[in-house]
């Protein structure tokens, strides 16, 4: 019983290791700012670790007594690598998309988010909402989609070459079916001359013997 229960619970930790090592890394989360407050959050990133952000800003509306999206909002994201504050994004965005980049080097990276709305905006209150997802899974996608962008081209090819051999064997079938055709003409052509020349000669044989005929009865030689 002791060694069943042992069992069970080894399947359960390695089928557990096995589904956290299948599941790519990502943060999900929400925060608030206050006008043009910078809201920062450090990442511990490998080297050539592809990270990418998807985020969406939300400003709390007076007169719905709720966070609404305002198409007239604008957030600002950095990235910084640390502790050398070398910059490698600066990009200004609408209140929902996404960036991209990728760690040059391994270590700390401050990603920062602030609104870079004009001085309407700042006593406004912004709902953020960031996803991240960390890791190479889309560099994997992107030499699947290759691969099997090589594989289709190949397979179109071979498409091609089908359909010109099935090409060519039509064109052959029907120049049998022509060269059949004139054969099978000209075979009754002979046929209908050889019996023209029979009836010919047939009728040229009754009058040769009925001009015999004639010329004896006349010279009494019959």
């Amino acid at each position: 019983m002791y060694l069943t229960r042992l069992k069970i619970t080894f399947s359960i930790l390695l089928y557990t290791i096995i589904l956290c090592n299948l599941i790519k890394p990502a943060t999900s989360l929400y925060f608030y700012l206050e006008g043009t407050e910078q809201k920062c959050f450090l990442e511990e990133l490998p080297k050539d670790t592809l990270v990418v952000g998807t985020y969406k800003a939300e400003e709390w509306s007076e007169t719905q007594q709720q966070y609404i999206e305002n198409p007239q909002l604008g957030i600002q994201i950095t990235v910084e690598e640390l502790p050398v504050m070398h910059r490698i994004v600066n990009q200004k965005g609408a209140s929902r998309g996404r960036f991209t980049f990728t760690a040059a080097e391994s270590g700390e990276h401050a990603i920062c988010l602030t609104t870079n709305s004009s001085a309407w905006f700042s006593n406004s209150q912004i709902k953020l909402h960031l996803d991240m997802a960390i890791g190479d899974a889309t560099t994997e996608e992107e030499n699947d989609r290759e691969h099997f962008s090589e594989l289709a081209q190949r397979v179109r090819d071979l498409n091609h070459r089908i359909s010109d051999i099935r090409r060519e064997q039509s064109f052959q079938r029907e120049r049998e079916a022509e060269f059949r055709d004139q054969s099978e003409l000209t075979n009754s052509r002979v046929v209908y001359w050889t019996i023209v020349q029979l009836i010919v000669l047939g009728v040229t044989c009754l009058w040769q013997l009925r001009h015999l005929k004639g010329f004896f009865e006349a010279k009494k030689l019959v």
